[in-house]
């Protein structure tokens, strides 16, 4: 027979394992999701030159969040005298927290903002207002890396 003693006891022991269990877990998954949160990208996987069908956007990162950006983009079309494309470009200091960079190029309008988000092997851009690339050619779209090496831009 078990006296009161022993049973509180027992009890309490399987109440420190059952606590023990749960602030383990606990724990664990407090650092997988901080894990994930962290969305840092290097510089090493933003450096190059990404391209899509219409665009082009070469990017170096310069240290203390902030990234050397150009853009070239086409709008190719077709008219009955033949074929004709728009043109655009635009270049500027991108700022990046985590995995995506805001850029905005120099002389474009104030409602201008073109997004940067690289994830794995791309490159998504999102663009919101008029950025004065020409007309249809915008810097949205997914890319992709075709160079990790250092970019020659317009103003070298």
């Amino acid at each position: 027979m078990i006296a009161d003693w022993q049973f509180v006891t027992l009890a309490t022991a399987k109440i420190m394992k059952t606590r023990t269990f749960l602030l383990c877990f606990a724990v664990a998954t407090i650092a997988t999701s901080s894990a994930d949160s962290d969305k840092s990208v290097t510089a090493a996987q933003v450096n190059g030159t990404w391209k899509t069908k219409g665009g082009e956007f070469k990017i170096w990162a310069l240290g203390k969040q902030r990234l050397q950006v150009e853009f070239s983009g086409v709008y190719e079309y077709k008219t009955p005298k033949g074929p004709m494309a728009n043109e655009g470009e635009g270049s500027g200091v991108a700022t990046i927290d985590g995995d995506t960079g805001i850029f905005k190029p120099e002389g474009a309008e104030e409602e201008c903002q073109i997004t940067l988000r690289f994830t794995g092997s791309k490159l998504v851009v999102t663009q919101t207002g008029i950025c004065g690339f020409g007309h249809n050619v915008s810097a949205e779209g997914t890319y992709k890396k075709v160079s990790s090496k250092k970019p020659k831009f317009g103003t070298e």
